[in-house]
């Protein structure tokens, strides 16, 4: 039985850290695993510590080059989605993911969907020498999640509510 309480550990490409916290799995279904992160988590962001002060659900997909953080007001984006490798599951109670730079974000007020920190993910590719392969599959994830934020698909148009509302 996995516990109730899942660590997620984002990594930069190069091994580096980039966040890390705790959160509350809230249901498991045909898109994947469900976590809540409620207002005063404690975490880890850049090495830093640092306090959630807006709660956000997370799904993490199976066998996807993304994450789904879906927020409530009054963050300005209301699905921010992270390119990143698929996860890596440890024992139930922890996930690794390798966070590719790039995001997928849909703003609250206007819908507009928009692709993010191309400029990091070109520097990091050089710097990091992604494979081919990766780059592919991030850029192939970036595409999908620019249309289905924009399209009305799920999780992204209203089944994600249900979960944003146990941590609210």
């Amino acid at each position: 039985m996995p516990s109730d309480v899942v660590r997620v550990i984002y990594r930069k490409y190069d091994g580096s850290a980039h966040r890390d916290y705790p959160a509350r799995r809230l249901a498991e279904d045909d898109l994947g695993v469900w976590l809540g992160v409620p207002v005063g988590t404690e975490s880890v962001y850049h090495g830093r510590p640092s306090v959630e002060q807006i709660p956000f659900v997370l799904l993490v997909p199976r066998h996807a080059w993304w994450t789904g953080m879906f927020n409530p007001p009054p963050r300005t984006s209301e699905v921010y989605c992270d390119i990143a490798t698929p996860a890596r599951w440890e024992g139930g109670e922890t996930v690794h993911l390798v966070d590719l730079d790039l995001d997928v974000v849909r703003r609250r007020e206007t819908g507009l969907v928009e692709l993010r920190d191309e400029d990091e993910f070109a520097e990091h590719r050089a710097r990091w020498n992604y494979p081919d392969d990766l780059v592919a599959e991030a850029e192939a994830a970036a595409g999908w999640l620019l249309g289905a934020l924009g399209d009305g698909s799920e999780p992204f148009a209203t089944s994600y509510r249900k979960w944003l509302a146990l941590v609210v």
